[in-house]
């Protein structure tokens, strides 16, 4: 379990302690099932039945599941956001209409929420670096970030990342120096974030897609920075 998981589950343990919740407990269970065991947790069992009950009774047709998930994962997922950003990297007009109204510039690739939320995008620079949350639920901008992962949706993370930013960022492997300002933004049911990244050094011969290969789900919440040997994102 790398140092993120470790650090955020070790917080959870130590404050409920015996008296965890079913919820953290929960958290921290598909975390690490996730990462470790090949037997499946009890909550992905009662997942599977269902849905093997559902496709019984007719009710589900198997194959629209699955599109349905390959659609978040990959067609509404990270890859989106990516693309938006590396167009913002490489075309200073665009980042400028992204910068002041993420929403509109966004929908330019057809990437457009369901749900009607307005989503705004902040930029990170040499003296300013921006950190995304949802300090109530998981409020996530879908249509360009995909499924939230479980970190974010667990109340250590929901919690630390307001009151202790510096520490959640380390715990991911990013020390920042003390004249970085940390700047934190709470997602809400109608206003989502998204964060540009800075460029990383020495990707000036790079084209559009190539950037996008970089850019990470991790950077765009801002828990991690881009770097020219950096792909995926901790689940």
């Amino acid at each position: 379990m790398g140092p993120t998981r470790r650090g955020i589950l070790k917080t959870v343990v130590t404050a409920a302690g015996a008296a965890m919740t079913s919820d953290l407990a929960q958290a921290q269970e598909q975390e690490h099932d996730h990462s470790h065991q090949a037997v499946p947790s009890d909550l992905t069992l009662r997942v599977k039945s269902l849905e093997s009950l559902l496709v019984e009774k007719g009710l589900v047709d198997p194959a629209a599941l699955d599109a349905l998930v390959d659609g978040y994962e990959h067609k509404l997922g990270p890859r989106n956001g990516a693309r938006v950003i590396a167009r913002a990297w490489v075309d200073p007009a665009y980042k400028k209409r992204l910068l002041a109204d993420a929403t509109a510039a966004i929908a330019e690739f057809g990437f457009m929420s369901q749900q009607g939320e307005r989503i705004v995008a902040v930029e990170n620079t040499p003296k300013l670096h921006n950190l995304i949350v949802c300090t109530l639920c998981s409020c996530y901008p879908w249509p360009i970030l995909g499924l939230p992962p479980v970190w974010y949706k667990s109340a250590p993370y929901r919690s630390r990342a307001v009151i202790d930013p510096r520490g959640v960022l380390r715990e991911f492997g990013l020390e920042l120096p003390e004249d970085v300002e940390v700047r934190v933004w709470d997602s809400t049911a109608e206003l989502r974030y998204i964060v540009l990244p800075e460029r990383p050094a020495s990707s000036e011969k790079l084209n559009e897609q190539e950037l996008a290969a970089l850019v990470t789900r991790d950077a765009m919440v801002g828990v991690t920075k881009v770097t020219l040997s950096q792909s995926g994102g901790a689940a």
